[in-house]
């Protein structure tokens, strides 16, 4: 077998489990009503606005989607002792984290690809005009977004031994870095540590940037700078942030926690006693 091969098989497990699809039918639904009041009742309704509701609820509702279609991906198999079949077919420990990657990230972008589909559909019906640009634009990062959120998923999933651990792992990772981050607690938490008990004296921008680091949800937000027109306001706000504030610098970043969580998770499973 392969990593297709492994990927084909695992979907046949991921799809019978219900709290992955009701938990995307949240977001679809989510998706409905925000193109819905963005228009009811009001004069001149913008698609900018009603898509921004959709990607700013989608960047909670998201991480959960990815989160827990992904977190059992591995440990659960490894829990029940049905890994080593797998790995006796042969495959290789990479295939198998490559594989379970591949077939959840599907499922998770499937969902956003209907929500997004749904979204332009009810965009042409019920609104003055649709900018395609920006949509395209939203909707490839958004995908990335899903993406480090599944690749994070994994990457826990393939270092623990336990369901219990990787459920542990993925509700306190989902708290700091959504939880916090959503309400400015996680910003608040660092400056405290670098600049009050460390004394670092860092910038406000340069702490922005590593609650970027630290948080993929900060660094989509910055990222969607890139798509979204900024106000006269924002532009100005805009031109006077570092380099390394910019929409190019978030999407390295998101790119990054694409790659390092399944490079650490394919690298610690691989050493993993399985017993």
């Amino acid at each position: 077998m392969s990593t297709l091969d492994v990927a084909r098989k695992d979907f046949l497990d991921v799809r019978r489990a219900k709290i992955i699809w009701f938990v995307t039918g949240l977001y679809l639904l989510i998706a409905v009503l925000m193109f819905y009041f963005g228009q009811n009742g009001v004069e001149n309704p913008e698609f900018r606005n009603a898509l921004g509701g959709l990607t700013g609820n989608g960047a909670m509702i998201i991480p959960l989607i990815a989160l827990i279609t992904a977190y059992l991906a591995i440990a659960g198999e490894r829990e029940s002792g049905s890994i080593k079949y797998m790995l006796s077919i042969p495959n290789s420990r990479r295939d198998v984290v490559l594989g379970k990657f591949l077939t959840r990230s599907a499922v998770v972008v499937g969902s956003i690809l209907v929500a997004f589909g749904i979204g332009t559909v009810l965009g042409y019906l019920w609104y003055p005009s649709v900018d395609v640009e920006m949509l395209l634009g939203t909707l490839a990062l958004t995908i990335l977004f899903t993406l480090t959120y599944v690749s994070i998923a994994i990457g826990i999933s393939a270092a623990t031994a336990s369901r219990s651990r990787a459920m542990g792992g993925t509700i306190a990772y989902f708290f700091v870095t959504n939880v916090l981050a959503l309400f400015g607690l996680l910003g608040n938490a660092l400056g405290w540590i670098f600049n009050d008990v460390l004394a670092a004296d860092l910038s406000a921008g340069v702490l922005s940037v590593i609650e970027a680091l630290v948080s993929p949800i900060i660094a989509f937000m910055g990222a969607l700078d890139l798509v979204f027109p900024n106000t006269t306001t924002q532009a100005t706000q805009a031109a006077e942030d570092p380099w390394y504030l910019e929409g190019e610098v978030m999407i390295v970043i998101l790119l990054a926690w694409l790659v390092v969580p399944l490079v650490l998770g394919i690298w610690r499973f691989e050493r993993a006693d399985l017993g």
